[in-house]
């Protein structure tokens, strides 16, 4: 007889649980010459083989799903301490996104400083960074159902600016307003207006302060430099739970 994890809860008349792989796939994003990219990588193995993909792999066992995450990003890029804010996404599948049967994904976003692509590794015949537009014009295609999983990842990294500090997590621990703005301005795709964008910005509760340094630019003119507030920092262990108030609400139309 076949002892089961199940047996003791499921009642009888209950079918058995379905069992499939778990994978995790992340979506690193950060900021290259004014432009949202994304890392991807050159599958090195079927299915897809040759074909850009996230980065990712199949959960071992007894693996924490961040643990699985921040391993599978760094064998696949040969960074082993990764900057920036890593959270959850979203769970995709488990039936129809993949071509050997079965097998759910659970996504993460990763939002970073730029920061070099060590090596690929593990199955990965290449890693780079690539702009996120060119995924969305259709440029680039993506394996899997890694289109969907980017498409989701950018609309969250959006709300994030608007509602969170994590605009923040783009840059380095100190960074000027044009260099937030900048930020604001790649990941929504617009352009802001510089004296709105610093009014608003310096002028929401708990979001910033000024360190009192300054930073000379390439043109020579100094600006002032920031942080994040206490609060912000504080709250940098779960980001999710400092709030702006009032929101930097994107542009629409």
């Amino acid at each position: 007889m076949t002892i089961s994890i199940y047996d003791g809860f499921m009642p009888d008349s209950y079918p058995a649980p379905a069992r499939f792989p778990v994978t995790v796939d992340v979506v690193a994003l950060t900021i290259l010459g004014g432009a949202l990219h994304v890392l991807l990588i050159t599958r090195l193995l079927e299915p897809f083989r040759g074909t850009l993909a996230l980065p990712g792999g199949f959960v071992l066992a007894a693996e924490d799903l961040v643990a699985a995450a921040r391993r599978e990003l760094a064998e696949e890029t040969g960074v082993e301490q990764v900057p920036g804010h890593l959270e959850q996404l979203g769970s995709y599948g488990p039936a129809g996104r993949d071509p050997r049967g079965d097998v759910l994904t659970v996504a993460h976003l990763l939002m970073a400083p730029n920061f070099p692509v060590l090596a690929a590794g593990s199955d990965a015949e290449h890693a780079a960074w690539y702009p996120v537009g060119n995924v969305m014009d259709g440029s680039l295609e993506l394996a899997f159902d890694h289109r969907q999983i980017l498409d989701d990842a950018v609309e969250r990294a959006k709300s994030k600016l608007e509602y969170s500090p994590l605009g923040a997590a783009f840059c380095g621990e100190e960074f000027t307003i044009a260099q937030l703005r900048a930020v604001y301005e790649a990941v929504w795709g617009t352009r802001l207006d510089p004296r709105n964008f610093h009014r608003k910005a310096t002028g929401t509760p708990g979001f910033l302060e000024d360190t009192g340094q300054m930073f000379m630019g390439d043109a020579g003119r100094p600006a002032a430099l920031f942080r994040l507030a206490p609060a912000a920092r504080a709250s940098a262990g779960q980001p999710t739970r400092a709030v702006l108030n009032p929101p930097l609400m994107r542009p629409h139309g």
